[in-house]
């Protein structure tokens, strides 16, 4: 296992959010965290990257936690957030340097390595831009650079699709499709369904900060008695279930 999350109840002051959340992402695969508004999606994330404590529970990566040794932990995994989140004094190149060092890469190195997704991206002629002049699309590219250009046991990206035009789209699932076969785990919390099912390898359903259903696209299916059922439809199917209940 590379992310490994075990009976994770956690949340705001003293009101969990999470309870008894169990699940975990292998090498070589891409998990789809989905559920509704509100379900646990972000703050399972937040859990994920340390920027929230578990009330109770374990979450490590490739066997360790955060309590252990957090640098280690930080550098062991790669995070794009839903909402960029760039520095406004800083240029693309700058950026790529700043994340060269909070991971210990040698400058150059870092640059190799960053310029072959500036160039897949389309922002090779952008390096000396500030971020007031990219649009929403073009600082999601930006740090979907910056986390690709790490080699990372684990990706946690939230949300990819949104922002992004069709060729940046396609130049995602090809470096996810990549890093994939290099042996990454990738969590990605996404709405959008149809990429969903084309993309990812299995899937964790929240609701109301626990897990509805887990596994794959066939494991859901056989679960909800909808053999051959897209991802669509199986989600509007636990969708109804919500409402009902």
């Amino acid at each position: 296992m590379t992310l490994e999350i075990k009976d994770i109840t956690g949340g705001y002051s003293a009101v969990p959010v999470l309870n008894n959340v169990s699940f975990s992402v292998k090498k070589g695969e891409l998990t789809g965290l989905i559920g509704l508004n509100g379900a646990g999606k972000s703050t399972t994330i937040k859990h994920i990257i340390g920027l929230m404590q578990p009330f109770s529970g374990t979450i490590s990566i490739n066997g360790q936690m955060i309590k252990q040794n957090p640098k280690a932990y930080r550098q062991a995994f790669a995070f794009v957030p839903e909402t960029p989140v760039l520095y406004e004094e800083l240029t693309l190149k700058e950026h790529i340097e700043l994340t060269a060092l909070a991971y210990g890469l040698e400058k150059e190195e870092a640059m190799k390595r960053a310029l072959r997704y500036v160039k897949a991206f389309r922002l090779e002629e952008k390096l000396e831009w500030f971020p007031a002049y990219f649009s929403k699309g073009m600082k999601q590219k930006v740090m979907l650079v910056c986390a690709f250009m790490v080699d990372v046991p684990l990706y946690v990206i939230d949300e990819p699709f949104l922002g992004l035009d069709p060729l940046g789209i396609h130049t995602f699932r090809e470096i996810v499709s990549e890093k994939k076969k290099q042996g990454a785990a990738i969590l990605m919390s996404t709405h959008v369904l149809s990429a969903a099912e084309k993309d990812c390898d299995n899937f964790v359903v929240l609701h109301n900060g626990q897990i509805s259903h887990s596994g794959t696209l066939a494991n859901m299916q056989e679960a909800l008695a909808m053999p051959g059922a897209s991802l669509d439809d199986l989600y509007f199917r636990l969708t109804e279930e919500v409402i009902t209940l």
